[in-house]
């Protein structure tokens, strides 16, 4: 991960996993985290053994999500594993010693946290989910949580930029009927196209809500192929693309 001037204090445990140091093969090589890719469920299932590992917890502590690029976000108040994976594309606690996952292969992975009062969240910030408000909603439901607006931090995870996002005129009024403020983060390309700058929106939209700090960490998904998937890269080249997964946890008293 590139190096950022916005960290986390030490009682939050985050990470932006790339795709490195899994047993998936082929185009999933070799971290990938979804098994609704198509990838051999054992596999994935040892992909986050490993996550796990890393975090030091075990798999059921890790909560993950059914994304659909909505704006729901759905509370986690308690540390048993869910019953049924909600359909949603946000996860916010003040519960410690579990971790919230988002799955990501070009959308914008974002982290947010208010270390002083406990709260956490994880969310997933493609364009729909970016203008439909999953990012308001995330931050609603921290300080719904007990978490101050002025104390959250977030962190934009690795994504894709827009030197490589070169979009058409219909996305580009699509985005715009529905928040008329985007046009900024639309850079003319020629004959009709665009490129949108993703992770600038998703800052705009976090800067909006009064949030303490923000920044993108500034990594290209669909540049760097060897260190993330990308679904757009890997559509172009008529291939498969996994998931990569970013996490963020409270950790126990006895941790820290």
């Amino acid at each position: 991960m590139t190096e950022t001037t916005l960290c986390f204090a030490e009682n939050i445990r985050s990470r932006f996993f790339t795709r490195k140091n899994g047993v998936s093969t082929g185009d999933f090589a070799s971290l990938n985290c979804s098994v609704k890719v198509g990838d051999d469920p054992a596999k994935v299932r040892e992909n986050m053994r490993r996550v796990a590992g890393y975090l030091g917890c075990t798999v059921e502590k890790v909560f993950v999500l059914h994304q659909t690029h909505s704006s729901i976000v759905v509370p986690v108040t308690s540390r048993e594993p869910f019953e049924k994976t909600p359909y949603a594309d946000a996860l916010v606690t003040n519960e410690s010693g579990i971790y919230l996952g988002i799955k990501t292969a070009d959308c914008a992975p974002v982290l947010l946290a208010d270390a002083e009062n406990g709260v956490v969240a994880a969310a997933h910030a493609g364009w729909r989910g970016a203008v439909g408000g999953v990012l308001e909603n995330t931050v609603q439901a921290m300080i719904g949580m007990g978490a101050e607006r002025e104390s959250i931090s977030a962190l934009i995870g690795p994504c894709i930029a827009p030197q490589s996002y070169e979009v058409g005129e219909d996305m580009r009024q699509s985005f715009l009927q529905a928040d008329a403020k985007a046009s900024l983060f639309f850079i003319p390309a020629g004959a009709g196209k665009y490129r949108f700058d993703l992770p600038g929106y998703v800052l705009a939209r976090l800067e909006r809500q009064g949030i303490g700090a923000a920044e993108w960490v500034g990594e290209d998904t669909y540049a760097l192929d060897e260190s993330y998937f990308s679904h757009r890269r890997s559509s172009q080249k008529g291939e498969k693309s996994g998931r990569q997964i970013s996490v963020i946890g409270l950790l126990d008293d006895a941790l820290f």
